[in-house]
């Protein structure tokens, strides 16, 4: 599988709604593949290894246009790291690891804008913030110093169906309305639509724009 032309590409971009923004999910893909899609228009990349996303921004170090986004887990050793390198993080999931991204950004001079996953269903293999968690640590959370609280993220247990998809999707959106948070990061190359229809204002892309995975 190849990277999506420019035409193919142009026909996401125009058939997303007024407001929705589309990530570009280049974890595993070279830096000529974001070269390429940076040229057709494309500035918002995410990537979940600080390790893979260093060398790849330092060769495109000429492209100062795009924008950063960290996906992956974050583990506690890497926050410094990542404060530094990444604008947005998607990947918050709990009340200890936002401190420390705070108290890092200070130290930084730093202030990344900041998405809390939300864990709305029983799922194992899924971190985050559980509504009701959420809500009790609330004043603490917006408290907090150097970060830009912007919205939720949320990712979907696998087994759901798309009109369950759909329904986490509205809820994700419902309690971001709630908490007053304007962004809703959900939705990846498989389920998107459904993520549109339920109030996302970023949707995360990688194989249907890259293809397979490279490295």
């Amino acid at each position: 599988m190849i990277l999506i032309g420019s035409t193919e590409f142009n026909i996401i971009k125009e058939s997303l709604p007024l407001g929705v923004s589309l990530l570009a999910i280049s974890k595993g893909h070279h830096q000529e593949s974001i070269r390429k899609l940076s040229g057709f228009g494309q500035l918002d990349f995410g990537e979940s290894r600080l390790q893979e996303a260093i060398p790849k921004k330092n060769e495109l170090n000429d492209l100062k246009q795009l924008r950063w986004h960290f996906v992956g887990t974050l583990q506690k050793n890497k926050v410094r790291g990542v404060v530094k390198e990444f604008d947005f993080i998607h990947s918050v999931d709990s009340l200890s690891l936002l401190e420390r991204i705070s108290r890092i950004s200070e130290e930084e001079n730093k202030t990344p804008n900041i998405f809390l996953q939300v864990k709305f269903r029983d799922d194992p293999k899924k971190r985050g913030f559980l509504k009701q968690d959420l809500l009790h640590s609330w004043s603490k959370v917006i408290s907090l110093n150097n970060i830009n609280l912007i919205g939720l993220m949320t990712i979907p247990p696998i087994a759901l169906d798309f009109s369950q998809r759909k329904d986490l999707f509205c809820e994700c959106r419902n309690f971001a309305n709630h908490l007053r948070l304007k962004d809703c990061s959900m939705g990846m190359s498989n389920d998107w639509k459904e993520a549109i229809e339920g109030g996302a204002t970023w949707i995360r892309l990688g194989s249907r724009l890259f293809g397979n995975r490279k490295i």
